[in-house]
């Protein structure tokens, strides 16, 4: 029982810190206004982070910015280096005690 304890703990706490940058995701940009220039569109991705669960145990930076970085992930993955964020959104789940999750939505590009 203890030992299923601290497994619980420790995912609890790896919930409550923000979601890694990849490496290859270092070189996206995230930005608020559509890009100019030789640009290829890739589609929308979607970043979040958190849930019902670790959401009020997560702060409202660490929310923010594990969503960006979930968004620069996905755009990495989808051979982009630019991405316009449309929009950033945060939810909170019945009976929260604030900001359980946080969404970012944005078009990927592929810029030269």
């Amino acid at each position: 029982m203890k030992s299923l304890s601290l497994i619980a703990f420790g995912l609890l706490l790896v919930g409550c810190s923000a979601a890694p940058l990849n490496p290859q995701a270092t070189q996206v940009e995230l930005h608020t206004e559509k890009p100019s220039g030789a640009c290829k569109s890739l589609g929308e991705a979607v970043g979040d982070q958190g849930n019902w669960v670790t959401g009020d145990f997560t702060s409202n930076k660490d929310l923010l910015l594990g969503a960006r970085n979930s968004l620069r992930n996905k755009a990495a993955e989808m051979g982009g280096n630019y991405v316009w964020l449309q929009n950033t959104m945060n939810a909170s789940a019945w009976g929260s005690l604030g900001t359980t999750n946080t969404t970012a939505v944005g078009m990927v590009y592929r810029c030269q």
